[in-house]
């Protein structure tokens, strides 16, 4: 397996991200240094593309080792110091004959692999969906889906049948003894109980069908490993789904895997399902333990929001499925169909993985046969990130959570990032994801974490950045001068056929404002020239405001949740242009804009091609704003928050 040189770069402040170093990988070049041209001259390499200067852009990563097929890169740290990663992979795509489970050593954190370990052989029967338990003593366990009985094809609940056979058969565990070296011989299988669902699918529970996503969990001296039971195959591949958990008390410590046991949670029959009158998929379950020793936990289901329960008897017992709000009775939290992931940190914070849209559209999605609306598995890029604080209850402890940032992006919005998994040592935090062909580890930079887990006590305004500052108690004038905006594209003379580069830098617009009334139409800025170039923030039907950028080529526009604006209320508003994913965001009394029930999308993409949205010297002020700046970066989600909250 070839392993990628790695490149290092400074990114510059005036960028989005004051992060001192990222790495890159480069792709792959002609491995044959003797490759000769038609005229018997050596061939020049092709020069590696310089690292994209955003941290976020997923190409910044290290590449996990892989046989093509990449999926669920998840790492336990071993007690040799070194990270030990499990990885599905084959030759073939995503449930392709030849599917295996493997795993691998790094001792730099992610930025170099020792050669891969198979943990079950390419042609043995299919195992899939390796999850790691490293317990006391050091040992690891690895637990997975097994096709032992070599299972061909399985029939659809209605009619038909698939020959995907990576989701069935039996869960088992191999282990290492050595840090990840080598793994035992033996396989040993995990009893788990049937459910309703087992029993009342297509052969009535002779034969099971599951798979597992879910990090282990230690709660005291007990391991819970999560597993995700599907009542029948059909449409969107698992056509019904629910979570189970299986609770070892003696795993911790026995050293004879025979003697292993489990019971399986929650008491009855029926698992984790999506909430009342919700769809049929509830799956994908993440788990973590608050302080007071209750369980949290989060699934994506097919109704456009995910799932959460609590559970304040170690699993047996659950709280009715709800969907995941921001707040205690506050607005729901958008997703798909996709992995959405929970963590705790040493900080005693949680992060939470998510790609905040949503809403009914994925239902209707989920429900249309013809594809015609959509496929709710889409659009997982970018991924955000929100963290979450625990809040006490009369029921006990439960978690809130921040407003999110862009964690991770790439430029093509087809490519789905996904089953990440979170490393955190040595005061850094490390997060993977796959998108099924190149598994990569990335490091959080610094900054975001901070800004997410000190969110809700930011009062301070932003002033990196801050090219125009008229302040509150000072209305401003009728005009101002305009500061330049960053260019997002511009000309690349080092470029052999001078062609664009893409600068990745944004801007923000931070205003107080009190609007008279709903009349659309009210140009609340303005720095458009007589052509129509420069920057115009307007109010649109709908109680909205809407985003104009013109380069005198291009034009883009977005606008807010429609509602957010309310006439005679006094408000603060900050519109962010990132010009690194190229997206626009709307966050209005320190709350972002994610299209409610109206829209899929919050927040919009504006064009790759935009240059720079400037146009007159002045730009015109409403009389209804009270307070205005304009910052040259994109401001983080967490310094508007600040900004509003320290405003309040």
């Amino acid at each position: 397996m070839q392993l990628y040189p790695l490149f290092l770069r400074t990114v510059p402040p005036a960028l989005l991200f004051s992060v001192a170093l990222n790495a890159a990988q480069a792709p792959a070049i002609n491995p044959d240094p003797a490759d000769l041209s038609g005229l018997g001259r050596r061939q020049p390499r092709a020069p590696a593309p310089a690292p994209v200067p955003d941290p976020r852009h997923i190409s910044n990563g290290w590449n996990i080792p892989s046989e093509g097929y990449a999926d669920q890169p998840y790492i336990v740290q071993t007690d040799d110091g070194a990270w030990l990663c499990a990885i599905t992979t084959g030759t073939g795509h995503e449930g392709s004959s030849g599917q295996h489970v493997v795993s691998m050593r790094s001792t730099n954190q992610g930025r170099t692999w020792e050669a891969i370990v198979p943990i079950e052989p390419a042609d043995g029967p299919e195992a899939s969906y390796a999850i790691l338990l490293k317990v006391p003593g050091g040992r690891v366990y690895a637990f997975y889906n097994h096709n032992t009985d070599r299972v061909k094809e399985v029939k659809y609940e209605t009619k038909g049948s698939t020959k995907r056979v990576d989701s069935l058969g039996h869960y088992v565990f191999k282990y290492t003894d050595d840090h990840g070296r080598t793994w035992s011989r033996q396989r040993h299988e995990v009893s788990v109980r049937e459910f309703a669902t087992d029993r009342n699918n297509v052969y009535g529970g002779k034969l099971r069908f599951f798979w597992n996503v879910g990090r282990p969990l230690i709660l005291g001296d007990a391991a819970i490993l999560v597993l995700h039971k599907v009542g029948a195959m059909g449409a969107g591949f698992f056509a019904q789904s629910e979570g189970a958990f299986l609770k070892s008390k003696n795993i911790l410590t026995e050293r004879d895997p025979a003697k292993i046991t489990f019971e399986t949670l929650p008491d009855g029959d029926v698992g984790l399902r999506a909430p009342a009158g919700g769809g049929r998929i509830a799956e994908e379950q993440s788990l973590v333990a608050l302080s007071d020793g209750s369980l949290y936990c989060v699934y994506r289901t097919v109704d456009g929001w995910p799932a959460n329960a609590y559970s304040r008897d170690g699993g047996h017992t659950w709280t009715p499925a709800a969907y995941m709000t921001y707040t205690l009775g506050g607005s729901r939290v958008k997703h798909p169909r996709a992995a959405n992931f929970v963590w705790k940190c040493a900080n005693g914070k949680f992060l939470y993985w998510f790609h905040n849209h949503g809403g009914p559209f994925i239902a209707q999605m989920a429900a249309d046969a013809s594809g015609a609306s959509g496929n709710p598995y889409n659009d997982r890029n970018p991924a955000w990130l929100m963290a979450g604080t625990e809040r006490d209850t009369p029921q006990g402890r439960v978690i809130e959570w921040s407003q999110p940032e862009i964690l991770l992006y790439d430029d093509d919005p087809y490519i789905r990032m996904s089953y990440p998994d979170l490393v955190e040592q040595g005061g850094k935090l490390f997060i993977t994801e796959t998108q099924k062909n190149v598994g990569r580890v990335h490091e959080i930079p610094r900054a975001l974490a901070d800004g997410l887990f000190n969110q809700a006590a930011n009062r301070t305004v932003a002033r990196a950045g801050l090219a125009l500052d008229l302040p509150k108690g000072h209305p401003p004038a009728a005009t101002a001068k305009m500061p330049k905006l960053p260019d997002f594209n511009v000309r690349d003379a080092k470029r052999p056929d001078y062609g664009a580069a893409d600068t990745r830098a944004g801007f923000s617009l931070d205003l107080w404002f009190m609007l008279p009334s709903a009349a659309p139409g009210q140009a609340l800025l303005d720095s458009r020239d007589a052509s129509g170039r420069g920057v115009l923030l307007a109010t649109t039907k709908g109680n909205a405001v809407r985003l104009t950028l013109n380069d005198g080529r291009t034009e883009s526009a977005w606008e807010c949740d429609a509602t957010m604006l309310k006439p005679g209320k006094v408000q603060h508003l900050v519109v962010t242009v990132d010009g690194g994913p190229k997206i626009i965001t709307f966050i209005v009394d320190g709350v972002l804009s994610d299209g409610g029930d109206e829209r899929q999308f919050g927040w919009g993409r504006f064009s790759p091609h935009l240059r720079a949205p400037n146009g007159a010297d002045k730009v015109k002020i409403a009389t209804s704003v009270s307070s205005l700046r304009i910052y040259q970066r994109a401001l983080h989600t967490s310094e508007a928050v600040g900004n509003f909250q320290a405003g309040q």
